[in-house]
């Protein structure tokens, strides 16, 4: 029996809605917009997210892992115009969605905001009982989404869990390993320290740290750094691969790598899960996604 997840982050959806900069004032809003219309408009392409969904689409996983950083500014009519381009992905059922620092950019009343997403960051009502983090059981595979989006001062991109996130993790955890699903846990941020500069960090990455290794999980998946990352914590009962993936829309003009997402196929193998990941990116020359990569994740 094998379980197939996808894996993709920061989409960044552009072009920036008309007045959006000015509309529902804030100066790092402005700032950012600012930065999107000298820089970054040149860096994430919608036609190439619009061809990496195709391209998930067609390999049809039973479940979509979307791991933040759908809008830039959190303008009112960023959510709006992401909502559709989510529906027009996938039903909410099958895409699991966690906030990204630009999801909360600046603060946003959720109503005006995230509750446009909230169908996709909602989990199943025997398993969930809060917002963050939440559960969704799909066969023998559970999806454990975190929320370490919150605004930020002018100059930084940091993440924070919380204690309340950081209390009711481990019992998420020991609950779904007696239960034996394969527990895979979302999050925007890098969940260890060390993995990006102090201004765009996870700030309580120690606390996550020490939560995984005491309890374990099988995956972890994150986005933000804009660039493949594997790393390995040790778990109470093995390896666990912490997987990063380049943003959904980069053109990879520059230092920057071009877009991809991974497929991941998950199989029990003498009592033990094993991974395999393929990884699929964006080719400028062919202007398509092509096959990158293949290999098993440790455990």
């Amino acid at each position: 029996m094998t379980l197939t997840l996808a894996h993709l982050s920061d989409v960044h959806l552009g072009p920036l809605p008309q007045g959006s900069a000015w509309d529902n004032f804030a100066l790092k809003r402005l700032v950012g917009a600012l930065s999107w219309n000298l820089n970054r408009h040149k860096l994430h392409d919608p036609t190439i997210s619009s061809a990496l969904v195709e391209d998930i689409k067609r390999a049809a996983p039973e479940h979509v892992a979307f791991t933040g950083d759908i809008v830039n500014i959190s303008a009112y009519a960023e959510f709006k115009r992401a909502l559709r381009w989510l529906q027009f992905f996938g039903d909410p059922t099958w895409i699991s969605f966690v906030p990204g620092n630009h999801d909360a950019y600046v603060p946003v009343p959720w109503e005006n905001g995230l509750a446009h997403l909230g169908p996709y960051m909602t989990g199943d009502p025997a398993a969930t009982t809060s917002m963050f983090p939440y559960v969704r059981l799909r066969r023998n595979l559970a999806m454990i989404g975190l929320n370490s989006a919150i605004p930020q001062p002018l100059t930084k991109a940091a993440g924070t869990l919380g204690p309340r996130q950081l209390e009711m993790l481990p019992r998420l955890l020991r609950d779904l390993k007696a239960k034996g699903y394969y527990r895979t846990v979302m999050i925007h941020h890098p969940p260890l320290p060390g993995l990006a500069p102090t201004r765009k960090a996870l700030n309580d990455a120690t606390l996550l740290r020490d939560v995984l290794a005491r309890e374990g999980a099988e995956l972890v998946l994150h986005g933000h750094n804009h660039r493949h990352m594997l790393n390995v914590l040790e778990g109470p009962d093995g390896k666990i691969p912490v997987v990063g993936v380049p943003s959904a829309s980069m053109s990879g003009a520059g230092r920057y790598e071009p877009a991809a997402w991974n497929l991941y196929e998950i199989n029990r193998h003498q009592g033990s899960w094993r991974t395999q990941v393929s990884i699929r990116g964006w080719d400028s020359e062919s202007q398509r996604m092509v096959s990158r990569s293949q290999f098993m994740l440790p455990s």
